[in-house]
């Protein structure tokens, strides 16, 4: 709900001096972390900015991200930087607002308990088994491999067979690329004064709509394979969202939705995982006292049998090392929310049609909330630590009534990922591979991830013969 300014309240909160917001629009497309991380270092948690004359108002604060997200979130939806997904995920629940998107969560909300998420465990864990079989060659001789593209796969082959009952196959590397491609121009589009038209007789608007379909082709197959078969025979989301029905209309989903709902999580249900995933391999060869202290616990608890869903309460610190990576490396690093009415935050006036933007990435590694912020450590995320914690210095799957419909199912996978293939195998980093952060929609590595894969027996650690190279 709207909230009237207070008498007190001031009319803008700091920020650059950019009336037109092009300089800061420039600054965005070359550096966008940079820019932010600038930002509140120079003027605090609240920032004024003009982007092409839209006002931003930039919040760092978790009372401030927790005031928009949940206390008061009635007062703001989705902004128009939702808009540069729609011509991709069309109106699935990411792109979605208002009573459409309500009706939409509530008919999706039960095939994400908890206790049916834990059904699909030992998926998660078969699929990475496989993955890392094909391993064994660049383990012996000591040939890198793209974990990115590893990891992007695999979570692909997950969400596929949990949540549609069907397999990727051939189909992994064309949607890898189209992923990226739409990724990169709905990024454009967010921090472009001028959208390129659907129409425009470019190269780059070719590209765009042929990577778009070939992610409407790879998903309406799955659709069409369900219903050539029995869909009475699955118990999984797609059949869900094909037999639900609302609860207050009796009516169900139509065809269009339903394309838009799997596309949707078809491809958020991968994309930040397999983010989420890389960047926890990457930080854990830069720390190799964490590493062993998780191949420490795997060993100990396992003792070399897979993992399964049940296993994950003793696994403390494998969860703490997930968390840890999500805090620093948040595969998504900001989000913003347009205001419907007039509101008042940290003594300032938001006037109504204004956007608002928050950043994991930034709030993650506030200096006031995180000691030795850019460290990792998976221990902040001890229980006691993190009870004491303001609920909105970390959150890597946003938060109020918005927050991830996947988040269960995402720290189920990326836990029984990591547990099941640490304990086959360590990562080193390739030398001289540049890493470099990409945020396009998601945090990304924009040259991939170059790891050379070693071979290990669980309670003794690396194969002999090797002797690892310092990162």
């Amino acid at each position: 709900m709207a909230i009237r300014s207070s008498a007190s309240a001031q009319s803008k909160p700091p920020g650059p001096r950019d009336y037109l917001g092009l300089g800061t629009l420039r600054a965005f497309r070359r550096d966008a972390l940079g820019t932010l991380l600038d930002l509140r270092h120079t003027y605090g948690d609240i920032v004024y900015a003009t982007l092409f004359f839209a006002p931003t108002y930039f919040l760092f604060h978790p009372d401030h991200v927790g005031h928009v997200l949940q206390k008061n979130h009635r007062n703001y939806k989705r902004s128009r930087n939702s808009d540069a997904l729609k011509p991709t995920l069309g109106n699935g629940l990411l792109t979605n607002d208002g009573a459409s998107w309500l009706k939409q969560r509530r008919l999706m909300q039960p095939a994400f308990h908890r206790s049916r998420v834990a059904r699909f465990g030992e998926t998660m864990t078969h699929e990475s088994h496989k993955l890392v079989a094909g391993w064994r060659d660049h383990a012996s001789q000591g040939t890198p491999i793209n974990v990115s593209s590893e990891m992007m796969r695999l979570t692909l082959n997950i969400v596929s067979r949990t949540m549609f009952g069907a397999t990727v196959g051939q189909d992994a590397a064309p949607l890898e690329s189209a992923v990226t491609l739409v990724q990169e121009q709905a990024s454009r589009r967010i921090f472009s004064p001028v959208t390129m038209p659907e129409w425009a007789p470019l190269p780059v608007v070719r590209r765009t709509k042929a990577a778009r379909r070939t992610i409407e082709r790879v998903v309406t197959r799955i659709i069409d394979d369900r219903r050539r078969s029995d869909a009475a025979d699955h118990d999984d989301l797609l059949s869900m969202l094909m037999h639900a029905k609302d609860a207050d209309t009796g009516e169900s989903m139509d065809d269009a939705q339903l394309r838009d709902e799997v596309r949707t999580i078809f491809l958020a249900g991968h994309e930040t995982t397999s983010n989420a995933l890389t960047w926890t391999w990457y930080l854990l060869a830069r720390n190799p006292t964490a590493a062993a202290r998780l191949q420490a616990e795997l060993d100990g608890v396992l003792g070399g049998r897979m993992p399964t869903v049940a296993d994950l309460p003793q696994l403390t610190y494998t969860k703490m090392v997930v968390e840890e990576a999500m805090r620093l490396l948040p595969p998504v690093w900001g989000l913003s929310r347009e205001a419907i009415g007039d509101d008042e935050i940290g003594g300032y006036r938001i006037p109504a049609g204004s956007t608002v933007a928050v950043s994991q990435y930034i709030t993650h590694r506030h200096p006031a909330l995180w000691e030795d912020p850019e460290a990792f450590a998976p221990e902040r995320f001890t229980p006691e630590r993190a009870r004491r914690r303001n609920r909105f210095a970390y959150f890597p799957f946003g938060g109020g009534p918005r927050v991830c419909i996947g988040s269960t199912f995402a720290m189920f996978e990326a836990q029984l990922v990591l547990a099941t293939i640490a304990q086959q195998y360590s990562l080193e980093l390739v030398p001289d591979h540049p890493v470099a952060l990409e945020p396009l929609i998601t945090l990304r590595p924009k040259y991939g991830m170059m790891m050379i894969p070693h071979s290990r027996v669980p309670g003794v650690g690396r194969s002999a013969g090797r002797a690892q190279r310092p990162a």
